[in-house]
């Protein structure tokens, strides 16, 4: 009752303290009150602190608007960095001890910013306001909080889930520098069925960047390869000499299993004997130095499809779904499919993408291997920022389940940087078989002409291994360029039923002829 004479009488004498509605705002009619409400969240969704020093305690107020500069600065110095020196940027997210103490800023500001709007709550003062504007004014303050502190939150937590993934996959090792202007890594995609003796990488590529600009070559090696050539100073040198020639059981794939099983010895200190041991057998094929490895386990491809939201390829012909071997068959015979894939522009979940890439039933390694380029192009095409942000805990999930380098992980923000440069250009690629060294009946891959091979991968990387005219004459492959032309498909009358009928009364030679454009494929 004092307390109300005294403001009316201050009201009346014209006080400018006690009459100002912004501190004041019991002497304020309601629609200013409600005004005022309005305007005080938004001066802290704006300017956190602003709504202290105007109407509350202005010694919080002073210190949160400090804050709020620093922020703005380092915001502003951040987007500079990014701009400028992109590597540094990406160093200082993936860094062990940087991350973590963004992850802890992160954190502190989002918790610092509820406050701040806890406390504008305090100088709202909800009684004050009619019944029917409190509802709204609780709704605003609540989305956002969500806004600005939900976020920052949910940031922190994204940089720390991508912190423990880097840690996981990558190690703490020496940096490693180009070879001639060039990056060259050993993308394998392992397969341990449980028919297999140990992991056989069936999908073998060497991935050839330029430092500088990000030119990418891609180099398939057929599974199948054989007398893979080391170099001397290759730990293999004693045990192959001539190469890795002892027949059919050497094939390419083969070695990783060999070398796991009976030569760890000779790779002292590695993680992964194996991948060390393809990587020389890559390096002698290709005649280029390969310095680093990747492993993607083939078994939780599936998952890491599924984490991405499946995807998108125009597949040029059908694909089956291999069922299991028939017991005692000789040559091995497998039961009808299991399923089709149809040929189109279609977004593939992960249990048909690992299928996809991996089929080679009715068709050749090569055909094979048309479509597992065309997945790897498919997965870098759709991993953009988008995908990554909203996918991005289910994806983190599945690459430490699946994923095994040698990259050393103070050295990622540079290849990333690198990656980014490349995703925008143009890949061209080769196989080291047929279609683009002779054909499936000459056995290129049994006998590789190792100069012949050495002289194409130089020219591929110069960038001359063929000139428009020719490119355009010969077939995707051969070209050695991935291209966004769809695939062509056609609705030719081919049935899943029909193809099924062909596979159950066993008539190979049709469904090889219906299905030989099968590897013809692009991402979509």
């Amino acid at each position: 009752m004092i307390m109300g004479t005294r403001v009316h009488g201050a009201a009346e004498s014209g006080t400018p303290g006690l009459t100002n509605p912004v501190r004041y705002p019991q002497t304020a009619p309601p629609e200013v009150r409600t005004k005022r409400a309005f305007v005080l969240l938004a001066m802290t969704l704006v300017l956190p602190g602003s709504a202290q020093v105007v109407a509350g305690d202005r010694r919080l107020g002073r210190r949160a608007l400090r804050t709020t500069f620093a922020c703005w600065a380092l915001i502003l110095l951040g987007l500079v960095v990014a701009l400028t020196n992109r590597t540094l940027a990406v160093g200082i997210v993936t860094h062990r001890w940087w991350s973590l103490a963004l992850i802890v800023a992160l954190l502190g500001i989002a918790l610092g910013w509820a406050l701040l709007f806890v406390n504008t709550l305090r100088l709202i003062r909800m009684p004050l306001l009619d019944r029917g504007v409190r509802p709204l004014v609780a709704g605003a303050l609540a989305l956002l909080m969500v806004l600005t502190s939900g976020s920052l939150a949910y940031g922190a937590y994204v940089l720390g889930v991508g912190r423990s993934t880097v840690g996981s996959i990558f190690q703490s090792g020496p940096a490693f520098d180009p070879v001639d202007g060039r990056y060259n890594f050993l993308l394998m995609g392992g397969d341990a069925g449980e028919d297999r003796t140990g992991r056989r990488p069936d999908s073998i590529s060497v991935i050839s960047v330029d430092a500088e600009t990000g030119s990418t070559v891609t180099f398939s090696i057929p599974r199948n390869f054989q007398n893979a050539q080391f170099s001397a100073d290759s730990p293999l040198w004693d045990v192959y000499p001539d190469g890795y020639n002892c027949g059919d059981p050497c094939i390419i794939n083969s070695l990783y299993t060999d070398v796991t099983q009976n030569y760890t010895d000779l790779y002292p200190g590695a993680a992964d004997p194996g991948a060390e041991a393809m990587m020389d057998a890559a390096s002698g094929v290709l005649g280029i130095e390969v310095q680093s490895y990747l492993l993607v386990d083939m078994n939780g491809f599936e998952q890491l499809v599924d984490a991405m939201g499946g995807i998108r390829i125009d597949a040029g012909g059908w694909v089956p779904i291999t069922a299991g071997e028939i017991p005692g068959s000789d040559p091995i015979r497998h039961y009808p499919p299991d399923g089709w894939i149809k040929p189109g522009v279609q977004t593939l979940d992960g249990y048909h993408a690992l299928w996809y890439a991996r089929s080679r039933e009715f068709v050749t390694d090569y055909d094979r291997i048309a479509r597992q380029q065309c997945v790897q192009q498919a997965m870098i095409a759709q991993l953009d920022p988008a995908t990554v942000l909203t996918r991005f805990q289910s994806i983190a999930a599945a690459g430490t389940q699946i994923v095994e380098t040698d990259i050393p992980q103070d050295q990622l923000a540079s290849f990333v940087d690198l990656g980014l440069k490349a995703k925008g250009q143009e890949t061209r690629r080769l196989t080291i078989g047929p279609p683009d060294f002779g054909t499936p009946a000459e056995n290129f891959v049994t006998y590789p002409d190792f100069d012949l091979i050495h002289d194409r991968v130089q020219e591929m990387i110069a960038g001359s291994g063929a000139t428009p005219a020719a490119a355009a004459a010969l077939p995707l492959e051969r070209a050695g360029v991935v291209s966004g032309l769809p695939a062509q498909t056609t609705d030719d009358g081919i049935t899943e039923e029909y193809l099924q009928e062909l596979a159950t009364i066993g008539d190979d030679a049709t469904l090889g002829d219906l299905l030989a454009d099968n590897g013809q494929c692009s991402p979509a």
